[in-house]
């Protein structure tokens, strides 16, 4: 399988000639701050990133893949504490070359388990401002953070109605990314295939993204796609258990082994 997922990820990335809520939530009433701020769609997603950006949730990122009739699911397991700048993940990709990882968030420092080349047991660890996305619509490390960064810098904003997530109320809006947000924080090399990318189409590589605002005003999921001559990738978050502790276990220093940087699609 790896061979193929290399060749979705190439036509993403070298077109060049494509032209869970608490039972509060449940029952919050429809007048909430979602909805009260619906006449302006750009604050009501920018203050529901705010918000959730102050406190912590339960995280599942879902990752699809699809070229040359092929589709492919990735996962991404797990809790986060905004807050306080930690979380615990779990990243899996069923039938991969390597089909698990653990990516520990603590300190300023990311612990990485699974990756290529590291032995059973051992993690690599790198500054969590050092990490760099290598796939388009993919967090560096699959850091949940970086993926509400981008949703806060939507542009073209509608509310497209209210619908339930999970069974709870929320307004939806969409918008697009421009290229700057759609690059950020990648890889210099990717970055550079993505400027052709766009030099090539005449415009922005056509990103499209969604969230789904709660009635206390707090994302309850997002989702990024694109579709490029029919390679396609979508990236979607959902929150649930939000204010709820997260627990982190650090590995041991004597566990670790500094690391510059991280590869392969399981790290984004």
């Amino acid at each position: 399988m790896r061979r193929p997922l290399v060749l979705v990820a190439a036509a993403v990335l070298l077109c060049a000639g494509c032209a869970t809520a608490d039972a509060e939530d449940r029952e919050a009433p429809a007048s909430t701050p979602a909805s009260r701020a619906a006449s302006d769609p750009r604050s009501a997603v920018r203050e529901a990133v705010a918000r959730l950006r102050g406190t912590s949730a339960a995280v599942r990122q879902e990752v699809r893949l699809e070229g040359e009739g092929e589709v492919y699911d990735l996962t991404v397991t797990g809790g986060f504490d905004f807050s306080a700048g930690k979380g615990q993940l779990a990243v899996d990709l069923p039938g991969g070359a390597i089909d698990h990882s653990d990516q520990v968030f603590a300190d300023g420092q990311i612990y990485v388990s699974g990756a290529a080349g590291m032995e059973k047991g051992t993690w690599g660890v790198l500054p969590r401002d050092k990490a760099e996305a290598h796939y388009l619509l993919r967090a560096p490390l699959n850091d949940p953070e970086h993926v509400l960064r981008q949703i806060a810098a939507l542009r073209d904003i509608s509310r497209e109605g209210e619908e339930k997530i999970r069974g709870v109320r929320t307004v939806h809006y969409r918008g697009i990314l421009d290229h700057r947000t759609v690059t950020l924080r990648m890889a210099p090399e990717v970055r550079t295939k993505m400027d052709q990318v766009r030099d090539a189409l005449g415009s922005d590589i056509p990103v499209f993204a969604d969230v789904w605002v709660d009635g206390r005003g707090r994302p309850a999921r997002t989702r990024m796609s694109v579709n490029l001559s029919g390679a396609q990738v979508q990236h979607t978050m959902t929150l649930s258990d939000i204010g709820e502790p997260i627990r982190v276990k650090v590995p041991p220093a004597a566990d670790t082994v500094p690391v510059s940087e991280v590869g392969g699609v399981l790290n984004g």
